[in-house]
């Protein structure tokens, strides 16, 4: 009995979440572990199927860093990155397409579809989504690209027939051709054409942590650049931070950097009170 108890005091704490986050937009970034370890894939998808259901609308953006360097190097190809990003030539962008828009996007979308959900698999190239050009900088990074903006006609269009929305960060240039795009800024962009209530990005690390090697539970944009000076903010969390500040400043009310190696970690941060990442706001 102390069990049943037990469990309906945890969807009496969810209630009032899901209460006010009904017909709300979700944008969550899909990457890291919770993207390639076959658990923790099981576990996600069933968490974004019981977003669906309680009538929260969900978009997954996923990366696949690790998928294109391995397929490059079946290929006979050496990856180059410059600062932590891959330069892409055109070689690289068939097999960034080929991995991103048709092995990992499907994989997802089948997923989600397994678990009950209605998943629809896209690029950014697909109804005019994501038009890029390439990204500006002292070296050439090739068929790189940065957003230009976001059309997301197809995406609402979707949305309102309850589908959910998986997309590979593949944005389409001013020739038509194909653009390689960070993941965590794509995903701001359609958050901020969205006018998403949160965006959340899956990560490796426990989420945003002091000096002492505690979680920031909560922080705000104007705490950000005093912790980047200090060096608490630094290496690969600068990008996923930099995505949460363009996403709070066009138009998304809540963004959160979460551990995707917790099980249920969506539903942990966004159904409970104290959450289990570093949950960033105005």
């Amino acid at each position: 009995m102390e069990d049943l108890v037990a469990k309906a005091e945890i969807l009496i704490e969810a209630l009032p979440y899901i209460r006010n986050f009904y017909k709300k937009t979700f944008v969550i970034k899909y990457g890291g572990s919770a993207q390639t370890r076959d658990d923790l894939k099981e576990l996600f998808a069933g968490d974004v199927v019981l977003f669906n259901y309680v009538g929260i609308n969900t978009v997954i953006v996923h990366g696949g860093g690790p998928q294109i360097t391995t397929m490059m190097q079946r290929f006979g190809k050496q990856p180059v990155f410059v600062d932590g990003q891959r330069v892409t030539d055109s070689e690289t962008m068939q097999i960034v397409e080929m991995v991103l828009g048709g092995l990992i996007n499907k994989e997802i979308a089948s997923l989600i579809n397994r678990h009950g959900g209605k998943a629809v698999g896209l690029t950014g190239r697909d109804g005019g989504l994501i038009k890029a050009r390439k990204k500006r900088g002292t070296v050439d990074m090739g068929l790189v690209g940065e957003v230009e903006g976001v059309d997301a006609l197809i995406l609402t269009a979707l949305i309102s027939n309850g589908f959910i929305p998986v997309i590979a960060p593949i944005g389409a240039g001013s020739d038509a051709g194909a653009l390689n795009i960070n993941a965590d800024l794509a995903a701001a962009a359609i958050a901020s054409a969205l006018e998403a209530e949160k965006l959340i990005l899956l990560t490796d690390v426990p989420g945003i942590l002091d000096k002492d090697g505690n979680i920031i539970s909560t922080l705000r944009a104007d705490d950000i650049q005093p912790l980047t000076d200090e060096g608490t903010i630094k290496g690969g969390m600068l990008p996923k931070v930099h995505a949460c500040l363009q996403g709070l400043h066009n138009n998304v009310t809540k963004t959160h950097i979460i551990d995707g190696r917790n099980p249920h970690c969506l539903l942990l941060e966004i159904f409970t009170q104290k959450g289990v990442g570093t949950e960033i706001i105005l």
